[in-house]
């Protein structure tokens, strides 16, 4: 164990061979540029060997730095592993934190969770609201629900639900002086969009409707707010199929076209190779791939 590199000086090599830059590296840390390169430096002068070529604003990683990276990586992940499967032996082992957007939160989970808490009441669920990803490796998370393809480098992946878009609005837009009854009606109300514009291109494309501006209307980043602003008669979104039922039963939004358009995208429970060994992690992703599947059938 003597020949053993400095702890830090890993930890510094990784972040920076995962970002290809020592100042992303330095803001995950929490350090200063300079001191992960000095760190890797005095790895790279412990190794006798070159990690990294520094080229003009780029890192590239030497055929010795791609060697090394897969191997540290996984043993900070195997540290990270065990130590949280020790920690949930623990005093904290009834506690159970979930990673998820505000909008999944709000438009689904919420309303499955209190049939687990009924289920399992000795375990102390703590959900973590975050728009962007959270480190599993690093951070107090033991599993996650993100919306994406489903391939995150390092993590166990599980299709959850699938979204398909369909027109959303609130009751009122089906009636007064331009109702919504048509596609092309679309023309005479404002366009809520979620990130970008492309979703309504698309609808109005598959729709066959010519002379509707598509990117006209605000662009919003968040699914709940969207809705919120659907339901309340400010325009006419395009919800995801697994957000938008209970509003629909509830008769806050109606779907005044049933067109949908298909995404590749969905929701998926993400969390560490090994997580489902603890318990606590096993019963509550067993009942969210239940409670989705019953709502997909």
């Amino acid at each position: 164990m003597k020949d053993l590199p400095p702890l830090n000086a890993l930890r510094a090599f990784e972040a920076g061979a995962r970002h290809l830059s020592f100042t992303k590296a330095a803001a995950e840390l929490h350090v200063t540029q300079a001191a992960v390169s000095h760190q890797v430096k005095a790895l790279e002068e412990h190794l006798g060997f070159a990690l990294f070529r520094r080229l003009t604003r780029k890192l590239v990683l030497t055929e010795q730095g791609r060697a090394l990276h897969p191997v540290v990586r996984d043993a900070f992940a195997r540290i990270s592993e065990t130590a949280a499967r020790l920690k949930s032996d623990g005093a904290e082992s009834r506690t159970l934190t979930v990673s998820i957007t505000p909008a999944f939160g709000a438009k689904w989970l919420i309303y499955h969770l209190p049939r687990f808490w009924e289920q399992y009441p000795e375990i102390d669920v703590r959900v973590h609201h975050s728009i962007q990803p959270v480190d599993l490796r690093q951070d107090d998370v033991d599993i996650a629900v993100r919306f994406g393809a489903g391939k995150w480098d390092g993590l166990v992946s599980e299709f959850l639900l699938r979204v398909d878009y369909v027109p959303v609005c609130s009751p009122g837009l089906l009636e007064g002086d331009r109702p919504l009854r048509r596609p092309e009606d679309l023309r005479h109300h404002t366009l809520l969009h979620e990130d970008d514009h492309s979703g309504w291109v698309q609808w109005l494309a598959v729709a066959g409707v010519d002379g509707i501006d598509a990117r006209r209307g605000p662009v919003i980043d968040d699914s709940t707010v969207i809705l919120h602003a659907a339901a309340e008669g400010k325009g006419v979104a395009l919800g995801r199929s697994s957000l938008i039922g209970e509003d629909l039963a509830a008769g806050r939004l109606v779907k005044p076209f049933d067109l949908t358009i298909s995404s590749d995208l969905g929701y998926h429970l993400v969390y560490l190779p090994g997580a489902l060994e603890r318990q606590k992690v096993k019963v509550f992703r067993d009942f969210l791939v239940d409670a989705a599947s019953a709502d997909e059938s």
